[in-house]
């Protein structure tokens, strides 16, 4: 078959012993390390992953047609990213990505029906499904890890409050909006940080009922609001715009969108903080499974993707944070949740499910710990001279923070 030839000139690296739908079995690659045995069982799941690799192996294994008989799936994900490159220039390889790149500009036109319906394929799931795997306060973006050894949820507070430290916060009143407000954390923490007044914007029903509910569990509802509204749709001046984990939704055809409303919407000396996940290697298409998956219509950004519809914007870039591995640590704690209570999960949903999202989940950490993610942090003004000259006013925000901690609303 001609899966044999295809992977024995991709697997260069470390070894894969490949057993056939005729029972034969090779080893590929050089002997060493990781080391993982795969069976194909029949001769389609052998022509899928002949198709598009990085797409159909994740469909194999999520229908289990590749059974993994030695080694974990963190082993076989790590093995796939050594030889990415050889994929890349296999003929097959090649083909597979000029389509993907051909596809992608259509793939990428957001607009606010089409959105809707992307935002709800992923967050309008079980609010049980996240329970098990997020932290308590529900926050699903990457957290900031200050020691490796933190929890979850030290290192997400610690996220919100980094957030917060950015968004110079420097008096009571402020008008923040928080576009892709999530299940409301963020929005909470800084009412109870710093006396703002917050507007959330979310496309997700689940999220804005639960949002709403916080906020009223909370006695903070006359200072936090959630809208389930399209962030385009936000009227209004605000002081201060923070987004998070949401600019991955938006697509490349749409940044000078993006960045044309949040200049609309800020103040003269407003400050945004957009949280977002990128690209260490310049611009490429998004994983084939995670966005027909996981997450429909998700792009992530090269930083160079990002900056020129900046500057177009008319905004000013006053400071940029690379938060390397910290994502990756963040999926490491979700994967072990979520294999903590696979039981629970499987009964809420179905085996395949399961393996859908272990592949996703496990993917995304290789990702950023060998293929070339990161998150950045981009804090944003109008004006030059809005923002202090150095960082220093960051830690200082948090060490004041930290001797009176602010605690989400349960």
């Amino acid at each position: 078959m001609l899966v044999r030839p295809f992977l024995r000139s991709i697997v260069l690296k470390g070894t894969l012993t490949l057993t056939d739908s005729q029972g034969r079995r090779e080893q590929l690659g050089d002997g060493g390390s990781p080391r993982v045995s795969i069976r194909l069982p029949d001769r389609r799941a052998e022509a899928r992953i002949l198709g598009n690799l990085p797409l159909r192996a994740g469909e194999a294994y999520m229908e289990g047609e590749l059974a993994l008989e030695q080694g974990s799936l963190d082993d076989l994900l790590r093995l796939a990213a050594i030889n990415y490159e050889n994929f890349q220039r296999h003929w097959l390889g090649r083909l597979t990505l000029l389509l993907s790149r051909q596809l992608q500009w259509l793939k990428q036109h957001n607009p606010i029906g089409r959105a809707r319906r992307n935002v709800a394929h992923h967050y309008d799931l079980s609010n049980r499904l996240y329970d098990l795997f997020l932290d308590r306060d529900r926050q699903y973006s990457c957290a900031y890890f200050r020691q490796p050894e933190n929890t979850l949820e030290r290192a997400q507070e610690d996220k919100k409050r980094h957030i917060a430290a950015k968004l110079l916060l420097d008096r009571p009143g402020l008008r923040v909006l928080d576009i892709g407000s999530g299940w409301g954390g963020l929005g909470l923490f800084l009412a109870q940080a710093a006396d703002c007044d917050v507007t959330g914007v979310t496309l997700s029903v689940e999220q804005h009922k639960l949002s709403e509910e916080r906020a009223r569990r909370a006695h903070l509802d006359s200072r936090v609001r959630f809208h389930l509204r399209d962030y385009r749709q936000e009227m209004g001046r605000y002081d201060r715009i923070v987004s998070v984990g949401m600019f991955e939704h938006v697509g490349r055809r749409d940044y000078d969108e993006f960045f044309g409303k949040v200049s609309e919407l800020l103040t003269d000396h407003g400050v945004c903080l957009l949280h977002t996940i990128g690209r260490h290697h310049g611009p490429g298409p998004i994983n084939p499974f995670i966005r027909k998956y996981i997450f429909p219509g998700a792009d992530l950004p090269a930083l160079s993707e990002v900056v020129e519809p900046i500057e177009r914007s008319g905004l000013f870039v006053t400071d940029v944070e690379v938060l390397r591995l910290h994502y990756a640590e963040t999926l490491r704690h979700w994967h072990d949740r979520f294999q903590d209570n696979r039981a629970v999960i499987a009964e809420l949903f179905d085996e395949r499910f399961c393996r859908m999202w272990e592949w996703y989940l496990k993917s995304c950490e290789i990702g950023f710990r060998l293929q070339g993610l990161t998150v950045f942090q981009i804090q944003l003004a109008k004006k030059l001279e809005t923002v202090p000259l150095t960082r220093d006013y960051i830690t200082a925000w948090e060490r004041r923070s930290l001797e009176q901690p602010a605690r989400a609303a349960e």
